[in-house]
Parts: C-alpha cells; structure tokens; sequence
C-alpha cells in the first residue's frame, strides 16, 4: 500500500501471520498480539492485509494444494465443486445485516465454493436476501483458481429454471439435491410428443416453446456473456428475470430452456443412483467445511464484530485463509505419512475414502509463542 518499507521483512512476515490469526479466528488483534505491540499490528494490517492481497494469498495457496497433491492418494484432479451458505451474525448498524427467514436471527451470508476434497475455491459476503443462484454462478466463474468446474453441486433453494438455463448457457453443469422431488414436473418436447409417454401423464407438464427459446437466444446469450465477463453482476441480471417480470419475452425464453434442461436433469437424477450419491457426497464435503469454521473462527461466539463492510469481508476472507492453510498443512502431514510402506500397507479401501485433510483434532488453542525460525519437517511432494 506505501512506496517504501522501512522494517525488515523478517518483522513483517511475523506481524502478518499473527495479524491474519487474529483476525481469521475472531479472536481480536489484542488477544493474539504475542510479544507484539497492538499499535504495531494494526500498522500492519492498515499497510498490508487488504481484501485483494488476502485473495490473492487465498488463491496461491489454493493452486498450491492442487499442485503437491499426490494422484494416487486423493486421486486425480476435480472438476467439480459444491456451492452452499452459512450464516453468521454480525451487529445490527449495516447495510448487510439482514433477518435470515430460514435460520432465524440477524447477520450475513457467506457463500462458499468447495471442490471434491474439501479445498474452498471461493467465497463471497452477501446479505440473508442475496440470490443463493447468483451466488453460484458468480464463483463457478470467477474463483480465479486453476481449476477448471464443469459441475456445480447445490441445495434444493439454489436451483430454479432459469438457474438450469443460465448454467447451460455458460458451459457447467447444475447438479441439486432437490428435497421436493414429489412435486416437480417434466416437460415434453412438443405438444405432439406429449401423448408419447403416457405412464408419465400424471407428473407432464405442457410442451416446451422451442419458438419462444429460438427467437430471444441472442438475447440470452448476451445475459450470458455479460456474467461470464464481469460486465454485469450475475445478481443484477438475474434480478430482471424473476416472477415479478412474467411479461418480459426473454424471461419467458430463459424458463423454456430451464425446463428442458430441468427435464433431462430430473429423467437421470430419478433413474441414475450413481448420480444421486455423487451429489449427496459433494454436499456432505461442503457441510464438514462449514462446521470447521465454527472452529476456525469461534472468537466473540463467531458474530462478526464490525459494521465497515470492509472489514466484515476481510473477517471472512482471513478466516478463508486460515483454513486452507491448514488443508495445505495437513494434505502434506497425510502424505508424509502415507508415503511409508507401514502406514499405507494398513490402509484398507474404506479408509482411502474417508481420507481427508480438513481435520483439526490435532489443532489446539491456547499461549503460544510466535517462532518463525521454527517449521514442520515435511517431504512430500507432488508425485
């Protein structure tokens, strides 16, 4: 942030690290200052600990999990991540600070992205009222990592037809568990064909318009392409495009296709097991990272204690880091481990699939003393 740095790297790196504990756990600057003056931390983090230089820490530890894995432990690369919220309260005086109508109470959402092997590509501060769709999207896009996600695992209030739509139009996959599958419908691909299927007259909805799809695809497109290059904010746009606008052409465009491609997502979801479970695992990942960050920020009963926007994203983005810091540092632990012939001789096929490095039964908190001249002794690599 300045033009010059008069202290010694040495210092900085200390000040950092125990600035980012501070502020990722909740616990507060004074009570993680060590032998370090206060005034001295918040110097630090006023000069050095800024959202984008905290994502841009984010990120390269992220693409550096995904570059020491080793294939025959974790296995080979994922292309799929699962998308949820968790809510957190924070104080009342705000702009963000919403009534959230499903959990109850006041606070703010954060909205994680999480690969296969509980790795967090992404996370986002939005209000209780925000568009959990939009949400999705926007980290699919835009997590920056060097991951590649052609499937996006949600709940059941994270999927809608135009959500079908929009992630058709933009190249991944929408994979939701849908808590009420009794009441959903299928739509047959013309008013001829309806009369092809009649087992399935009881849950057939009417035909879908191909007509209405064919003649707003360029505007659908261009929707499309202004989410996928920031142009616009997905929320903004998808704001356009609900029930309030039922009149509006390419609205009516967006839900024709969503219930094409609905359609094809409900025949496999109720005829493929497979595919039920793959979605259920990617979720349940995305449940165990959520209750570790109870753990990880438990400082003040975990409220966010701010009202600077600011500074609730930075709680949340340091709290991010710390996290996947400890995935990098138990992902090398494991394969420390596992690289003796001892250890992984004993492993039966059940306990290379409940292999996993978010664990923190190992972590303790309490005093301790800041040495940076101190550092685990790890040689795994990247096979």
């Amino acid at each position: 942030m300045a033009t010059r740095e008069v202290l010694d790297r040495e210092t900085i790196q200390k000040r950092l690290v125990i600035a980012l504990h501070g502020i990722g756990t909740n616990a507060g600057l004074k009570r993680a200052r060590a032998d370090e003056k206060y005034a001295d931390l918040k110097y630090i983090v006023r000069r050095f600990v800024t959202r984008d230089a905290v994502r841009s820490a984010i990120r390269r530890t992220v693409n550096e999990i995904f570059k020491v894995r080793q294939a025959h432990i974790w296995g080979e690369g994922t292309t799929s991540c699962a998308a949820d919220s968790k809510k957190f309260g924070s104080w009342d005086q705000n702009l963000m600070t919403e009534w959230h109508s499903r959990y109850g109470g006041r606070g703010v959402m954060i909205y994680w992205h999480v690969e296969r092997n509980s790795t967090c590509i992404h996370s986002q501060l939005k209000r209780c009222s925000s568009s959990e769709v939009a949400a999705m999207i926007e980290g699919v896009l835009h997590h920056c990592t060097t991951m590649s996600v052609d499937k996006a695992y949600t709940d059941s209030h994270e999927q809608s037809e135009v959500a079908f739509a929009f992630s058709h139009l933009l190249g991944f996959e929408l994979l939701p568990r849908l808590k009420g599958i009794r009441k959903e419908k299928l739509n047959s691909p013309g008013i001829r064909k309806a009369g092809d299927y009649p087992n399935l007259q009881p849950i057939m909805d009417k035909a879908i318009d191909w007509q209405l799809i064919k003649g707003q695809y360029d505007e659908m497109v261009k929707c499309a392409v202004a989410i996928k290059t920031k142009t616009a904010d997905a929320e903004a746009i998808l704001r356009r495009f609900t029930k309030d606008n039922l009149k509006h052409p390419t609205y009516k465009a967006f839900v024709e296709l969503g219930r094409a491609i609905k359609t094809i997502f409900l025949s496999r979801y109720l005829q493929a097991e497979e595919l039920r479970r793959e979605i259920h695992e990617g979720l349940n990942v995305v449940e165990n990272w959520n209750s570790v960050n109870s753990f990880i920020h438990f400082g003040q009963n975990g409220k966010i204690p701010s009202n600077n926007i600011e500074d609730q994203e930075l709680s949340m983005l340091c709290m991010h880091l710390l996290q996947v810091s400890l995935i990098y540092v138990n992902t090398l632990m494991l394969q420390e481990v596992l690289t003796e012939p001892v250890w992984s001789e004993r492993m039966t096929p059940e306990d290379w699939r409940g292999l996993n490095p978010l664990g923190y039964a190992h972590v303790t908190y309490g005093n301790f003393t800041c040495n940076m001249n101190k550092r685990i002794k790890l040689k795994a690599k990247a096979a």
